[in-house]
């Protein structure tokens, strides 16, 4: 895996305490070429699958392939629409896995992918895997979760701090395979960053347990590697039930594709 410089990245992805399999999947992509590379910049992606530790293995495994594979095949003019294909054609690929393969019916995952060009950062997001953005001493959540408490805090019913322990919390209300028709979110236009900035994705099997504020200050106090590793150790030490994914991305100081 190349990691031209430009960015410090890490990740690191720990089944857990309970679980016997891991069925989030994480990738970091850029193009060989680099021609390329200047147009596109970097891919990165975190998926949590669902639906048997079989079936959620490889809906998560396709979701991050596809939207690789997708942003590599695109034309570079439009970082935002390649997301968007990218998540509808693994979409498709998933519920197509699912019905040539029966026992796998109910497959599904969610899908978080940004893409990073120069200081440019593109996103697109379905389900509850989460990128945060920390800047200097403050934390901000950058997706907002598609599940049925996320929809109870959005509309007043609920507080941000109850959803994380609320019982039904896993229920999502998107995910890519589940339903005919799947629409990401992906903000029209991209977010400027900063040197110094860092993106950090991640699964609720760290987020309900790990606290923003805790999150934050792990991620601005170490280095990408240490913080990945003091992250996922947190959250088993607070009973890791779920497979636990992060995966950080520091800007350094001379802009995010290293030119």
């Amino acid at each position: 895996m190349q990691i031209r410089p430009g960015i410090e990245m890490a990740s690191l992805s720990d089944v857990g305490c309970q679980r016997e399999n891991n069925e989030d999947s994480l990738s970091y992509w850029e193009p060989q070429s680099e021609a390329e590379f200047r147009q596109k910049g970097r891919l990165a992606v975190v998926a949590d699958g669902m639906g048997g530790y079989e079936g959620g293995q490889e809906a998560s495994r396709l979701a991050v392939e596809t939207v690789q594979d997708v942003f590599d095949q695109e034309p570079a003019a439009d970082p935002r629409g390649a997301l968007l294909k990218g998540f509808k054609t693994a979409h498709e690929r998933i519920r197509k896995y699912a019905d040539e393969h029966p026992q796998f019916q109910g497959m599904g995952t969610t899908c978080t992918a940004l893409a990073l060009n120069d200081l440019h950062l593109y996103f697109a997001h379905v389900g509850d895997s989460r990128l945060y953005l920390v800047r200097g001493n403050t934390i901000l959540r950058l997706t907002r979760d598609h599940s049925y408490v996320g929809k109870l805090v959005e509309s007043g019913v609920l507080r941000s701090e109850e959803a994380e322990r609320h019982p039904q919390r896993h229920i999502l209300t998107a995910a890519l395979g589940a339903g005919s028709e799947v629409e990401a979110e992906a903000p029209a236009s991209p977010l400027r960053l900063e040197a110094g900035d860092a993106l950090v994705l991640c699964t609720d099997g760290l987020w309900s347990l790990v606290q923003e504020l805790e999150i934050l200050e792990i991620v601005a106090g170490r280095v990408a590697s240490a913080a990945c590793a003091e992250l996922v150790k947190l959250a088993r030490e607070r009973g890791g039930p779920d497979n636990i994914t992060v995966q950080i991305l520091r800007v350094s100081g001379n802009g995010a594709s290293g030119h």
